[in-house]
């Protein structure tokens, strides 16, 4: 009797699954017709209608082009609407890391009293990292694999290996580590809020170290609970998770 059951069941499920592409398919359609239109509207001009049905589009799961991001950002230009013009330039520059669009956001944020865009020593360590991080990273590499490969061949040949070289391979394969995976682990943020609290613990009772305003940008180290461990000049805070656009 299970087994008949299970058979009956299997022409359910092959109509499920169906009517589950079916639906995946005309969502995927209304959404290229929405961005057909929202092309239509920033040609013509109306920018502000554009960079709406362009950001439903976003929120239904449909994943930002360039072209989408670049007209974003300039529909929010034209608004004035500073931090979401950051915003989408910032996600741009994730993408495209460039000194031009990095100066652009700078002079913008300069401009509206903003911090956390400014083009010091870091923001260009990131720059490089991510424009030529890859050829650094095998430029690394290759004197640790002809140092791994003599102390192997060592290893084989029952050969003595000192301490000191053994300390040297490890502090050197850790320093890679670092290099390959703490760029990485650092994200980005952006306050979308006019008056949001730092607080020196994540919880709603502790001091308030300060208090920020929109469109300021802040570097993200980790996450508890609702709160978000942030870097602001040069000290760690804590901040609620709904208050910050994550690049």
């Amino acid at each position: 009797m299970a087994l008949f059951r299970s058979f009956q069941a299997i022409p359910l499920k092959i109509s499920l699954f169906f009517y589950f592409l079916s639906g995946l398919a005309e969502a995927q359609i209304v959404s290229s017709d929405s961005l057909r239109r929202a092309d239509s509207l920033f040609s013509a001009g109306d920018q502000l209608k554009a960079a709406r049905i362009f950001e439903d589009a976003l929120a239904e799961g449909h994943t930002a082009t360039d072209p989408m991001l670049l007209k974003l950002a300039s529909a929010y230009e034209k608004q004035n609407d500073v931090p979401r013009l950051l915003y989408y330039l910032d996600v741009y520059f994730e993408r495209h890391p460039d000194d031009v669009v990095l100066r652009r956001m700078n002079d913008i944020a300069r401009a509206n009293n903003l911090s956390g865009y400014e083009t010091d020593d870091l923001n260009y360590f990131y720059l490089f990292y991510r424009k030529y991080g890859l050829y650094f990273l095998l430029f690394l590499m290759l004197p640790a694999v002809y140092v791994f490969t003599v102390l192997i061949l060592k290893s084989l040949r029952k050969q003595a290996i000192l301490a000191r070289q053994k300390w040297v391979v490890f502090m050197y394969l850790l320093m890679l580590f670092i290099f390959t995976n703490l760029p990485e682990g650092i994200q980005s943020g952006i306050i979308n809020h006019d008056r949001v609290l730092l607080r020196t613990d994540p919880s709603a009772a502790a001091p308030v170290a300060e208090i920020i305003g929109k469109g300021n940008k802040v570097s993200i180290l980790g996450t508890e609970d609702i709160y978000l461990r942030v870097l602001w000049h040069n000290n760690l805070y804590f901040i609620r998770r709904d208050s910050v656009w994550i690049i």
